[in-house]
């Protein structure tokens, strides 16, 4: 269990003297990062939430979970952002990417309340259709349109198939510790749902390791005690300051090194297409970190070798504001062989016999090689395999590095005011009230 920070593909980019010269930087950051300051300034609670998570909800997660898989055969997590990127990417990142179609003894899991779109809503109403379901409804506020309009339509539709006694056994909500009147929090308890706490001290984007995403993972099947635990060894191991003895750290460097040499957007690349949702996570953990004050690096994402066939010429030839971040998975789940084809119609037998796994290891070294030489950028991160421990370890790197990397570029890395602009002119187009 590990990410192992490799850079023989930045010699040509990065010399050794700069990240010397970027440690005062560094250090500066981790002071900033730590330092004391109100939870609504700095929420930094997920920092130490390996250790100091709330055991007692932890066990109730734990029963609720074990009473859905028992109760239904659909579980609907209803949210948007980071109130359903990182449980989405954790299932898929363990269970894989086609999940729900998979033969398995665990509901099937679904994601609802992140689009107003009413074909995709008026879709999953259909895979519902003579169906069990159970629902949790994720919103620190309860009044986020999105997903508040969702829990409109599937709370009908279970109080309607169910009756408001049966919903009640059916409707599990994660918001805001408070009690305030007219809140989720307040309805949930006026309607005697059970609830789990965002909480206060850690911000949507940093919360998969929170109730947020901890009971839609435990639904699947996954073992959350595994991913506490990686998120408790990566807090161990990238504890130092020192970027030459903490490879996080030094991943928040490299990407600070390269702004300053003209690069605009990092493209996190993974070879494994159960890793999609995890490049999404990505995306909002470091776009809403860092994009203000016109500053920061645009995430995107791809998985190859399928975008080489769509984006491959413009990494070789295109413009050169692009450095790579590839997440080098050193052992898949399974083992698949090319078959031996007397015929050879398409001239493959000499892959007979060759594991998929080493086919897909040769198109990343000759991916890094290829793109290295057109003078693009990789920065790589060997992740042992794709399983719970690993998976709490990514995120807590992550996590972390975004932080740092934040204070470096000197954003504040936790809040995100220009969301706040197109809900403001969406409500004012509805006529909102104010």
């Amino acid at each position: 269990m590990a990410i192992r920070l490799k850079t023989d593909y930045l010699t040509s980019f990065i010399s050794e003297h700069e990240y010397a010269l970027i440690q005062g930087e560094v250090n500066a950051a981790h002071e900033n990062l730590i330092k004391e300051g109100e939870p609504s300034e700095k929420p930094i609670g997920w920092m130490t939430l390996p250790v100091n998570y709330d055991k007692e909800e932890f066990d109730r997660i734990l029963k609720a979970a074990e009473k859905i898989k028992k109760s239904c055969d659909i579980f609907i997590a209803i949210g948007i952002g980071g109130s359903y990127l990182g449980a989405r990417a954790a299932i898929e990142f363990v269970k894989g990417a086609s999940y729900n179609a998979k033969k398995k003894d665990t509901p099937d899991v679904y994601f609802a309340g992140n689009t107003i779109d009413p074909d995709a809503l008026q879709e999953l109403l259909e895979i519902c259709e003579g169906r069990d379901i159970c629902i949790n409804v994720i919103s620190k506020s309860g009044s986020t349109t999105e997903p508040a309009a969702s829990f409109r339509v599937f709370r009908e539709l279970l109080e309607k198939k169910y009756g408001a006694e049966g919903a009640r056994e059916r409707i599990f909500v994660t918001t805001d510790k408070k009690d305030v009147p007219g809140k989720l929090k307040h309805f949930a308890i006026e309607k005697g749902y059970e609830t789990f706490v965002v909480p206060d001290d850690i911000g949507g984007r940093y919360s998969v390791l929170s109730a947020v995403g901890l009971l839609p993972i435990a639904v699947a099947g996954c073992d959350i005690r595994a991913i506490m635990a990686g998120a408790k060894k990566a807090m161990e191991d990238f504890s130092s300051t020192n970027i030459e003895e903490n490879d996080c750290y030094k991943y928040a460097a490299i990407r600070n090194l390269l702004v300053r040499k003209g690069y605009e957007i990092e493209l996190f690349v993974s070879y494994k297409p159960s890793f999609m949702y995890m490049n999404e996570w990505l995306k909002q953990l470091f776009g809403e970190s860092e994009g203000k004050d016109k500053k920061g690096l645009f995430p995107a994402s791809v998985i190859y070798s399928t975008d080489l066939h769509s984006m491959g010429q413009y990494l070789q030839d295109g413009r050169r504001i692009i450095f790579e971040t590839v997440v080098d998975v050193l052992n898949s789940k399974n083992e698949v062989k090319v078959p031996y084809d007397a015929s050879n119609i398409d001239n493959l037998n000499f892959l007979a016999d060759k594991d998929f796994h080493y086919v897909n290891k040769q198109a990343l070294l000759g991916t890094l090689d290829a793109h290295v030489s057109g003078g693009v950028p990789n920065v790589v991160l060997e992740l042992d395999k794709m399983d719970e421990e690993n998976f709490g370890y990514t995120v807590y790197f992550f996590e972390l590095a975004c932080a740092l990397s934040g204070y470096i570029l000197g954003v504040n890395p936790f809040n995100q005011p220009g969301v706040e602009v197109y809900k403001k002119n969406m409500f004012k187009l509805l006529g909102k009230p104010e």
